[in-house]
């Protein structure tokens, strides 16, 4: 039983990091409508994208906590005291192994618009862009997560 909780934890925090490739749409997105501005590339950096709450983590991690920290002794209040220690230790853990695993590569671009304004965003590092390339920057107006697109 505990190696079944122990499988569903790993299984469940691997399937927590969101695809950030510029080329990926959800089902959602597809056939909506976008503004679409052109600019060029004024600066580049890398970064690290990580899941800001570790809610699926910290959820299998508490219940793989609680089970076993519930194990720990035959007496009743020892069971209990570890299971409620277990699951907060478990979903701290998990919570935190969650951001480690869902961690991914990304650039964060600085793009001046045709328009004179300057816009940010950060997408994921399948398609790198170099300073001085234009390329067009489609705003998230339906919902759809905004990208930049070569020219």
């Amino acid at each position: 039983m505990k190696k079944f909780f122990i499988l569903t934890t790993a299984i469940a925090l691997t399937a927590c990091g969101a695809n950030l490739d510029i080329d990926r749409y959800e089902t959602s997105g597809a056939g909506t409508v976008n503004t679409v501005s052109e600019g060029v590339i004024i600066s580049a950096r890398p970064v690290t994208i990580a899941t800001e709450n570790g809610d699926v983590g910290q959820l299998a991690g508490g219940i793989v906590g609680g089970v076993a920290g519930g194990m720990v002794s035959d007496n009743t209040l020892a069971q209990t005291i570890g299971a409620v220690g277990g699951a907060v230790l478990g979903g701290y853990l998990g919570g935190k192994a969650q951001e480690g695993l869902s961690a991914q590569t990304g650039l964060e671009y600085i793009v001046k618009l045709d328009s004179g304004k300057s816009v940010t965003l950060t997408q994921g590092d399948d398609v790198k862009f170099s300073v001085g390339q234009q390329v067009y920057v489609l705003d998230a107006d339906a919902g759809e997560r905004a990208r930049i697109i070569a020219k």
